[in-house]
Formats: structure tokens, sequence, C-alpha cells
């Protein structure tokens, strides 16, 4: 019987560990192209706004962070560092400085989301014609599917 318990817990926590390395492998491996050093450098040349992603706020943990410089323009907002590697990554505006999951949850409403970060060092997210970067003053990179804060930077 001791054998038979063993066993079945052994391949449960392999089973779980996969699927966990899994879930954090698999946004690596499908990412796409990281933009050029180049792009960032137009993006950044253009932007209006910036601040600095750092691995020391509140709500930040070793799987959970990002660091680098954050350029917030009207047209793009870039990101010259990294982030940890996650699924479903969304980039939003607070109109306050967040650097928690409760904070971030009290003040979503408040906030707008600019777009997806697929990519995990050297980002740029299109920012819609509908959004206006001056009427907030931080950008936020939250985990959709997990409700996961990973950083934020306050731009002005």
């Amino acid at each position: 019987m001791k054998k038979y318990f063993l066993l079945t817990t052994s391949h449960v926590l392999s089973v779980v560990i996969g699927f966990a390395l899994g879930i954090y492998a698999l946004p690596i491996l499908t990412a796409p192209e990281t933009p050029t050093s180049a792009q960032v450098a137009e993006a950044t040349s253009r932007a209006e706004y910036s601040g600095k992603f750092t691995r020391d706020l509140e709500g930040s943990d070793v799987l959970h962070w990002g660091e680098g410089k954050v350029s917030v323009g009207p047209e793009f907002i870039a990101l010259e560092g990294r982030i940890a590697p996650g699924p479903d990554y969304r980039l939003y505006l607070s109109p306050e400085f967040v650097q928690t999951e409760a904070e971030f949850e009290r003040l979503k409403p408040q906030m707008v989301q600019v777009g997806e970060v697929k990519v995990f060092e050297n980002f740029l997210v299109p920012v819609p014609g509908t959004i206006d970067p001056g009427r907030f003053n931080t950008a936020v990179v939250w985990c959709e599917a997990f409700g996961e804060f990973i950083t934020a930077a306050r731009y002005q």
C-alpha cells in the first residue's frame, strides 16, 4: 500500500511540475521576434514621457518582475529592458502608481488597456488613437490569465 501511495504521489507531482513548467515555457517558445534596437530607439526618440521598471516593487517577486526604461509616446509604449516571461500579459495605463495586485484591482476600472505584451525583452506596444497617455501617469504590466501583478513604472 505504501509503494502504491509513493508511486501515485510521485506521478501526480511530476504532472503538476510539468504543467507548471509548460505554462512558464510556452510563452517563451511561442513569442514573436523582439523589436530591434533600432525600432525601440525610434519609438523612444518620439516619446513624451519616460519611467523605469524596477524589480524592487512590493508586488514583484522572483517570477513577476520587470526592469528597464519605459518610454511613452502618442504612438508607442516601448521598453528597453526585460520582464519576467509569462502568459497573457497586458499593458495598462493607470491614473495612479500601483505596485500590488490589490492596488491594481482597486484602480482597474479607471485604467485603460493599451494592448498585449507578447515579448519579454525590448517590447513595443502600439497606442490606439483613442488613448491619450497624458491622462495617465503609470504603465503597468499585468498577467490577465492569473491575475498577477508583474511590474509598473511611473512615467509622469
